[in-house]
């Protein structure tokens, strides 16, 4: 077996880019999570994800510890995008 430099990348990105690139297409989905991908300049967004939890206790602990984690993820993605490979639009 041959060893390819950055083949996750080429296969899981950079095919992609070119396919939306090439068919006239907005916008590229990279997937959730990743601080690999800012370099490459991705962009951190915001996803959304829902999940019934059944158990009352479970339900109010997932909760609070959400709503505290979502001010931490406000914070982080804003220092996250000065690390893009962009110059400044100032």
């Amino acid at each position: 077996m041959e060893e390819g430099d950055a083949l996750h990348f080429e296969a899981c990105y950079y095919q992609g880019i070119e396919y939306c690139i090439k068919h006239g297409l907005q916008n590229f989905d990279a997937g959730a999570q990743g601080e690999h991908k800012i370099p490459r300049g991705f962009e951190p967004v915001e996803t959304f994800s829902n999940h019934e939890i059944a158990h009352p206790g479970f339900r109010d602990a997932i909760e609070n510890f959400t709503l505290q984690e979502a001010e931490q993820n406000r914070l982080y993605m804003i220092e996250a995008a000065k690390s893009l490979p962009f110059k400044n639009k100032e």
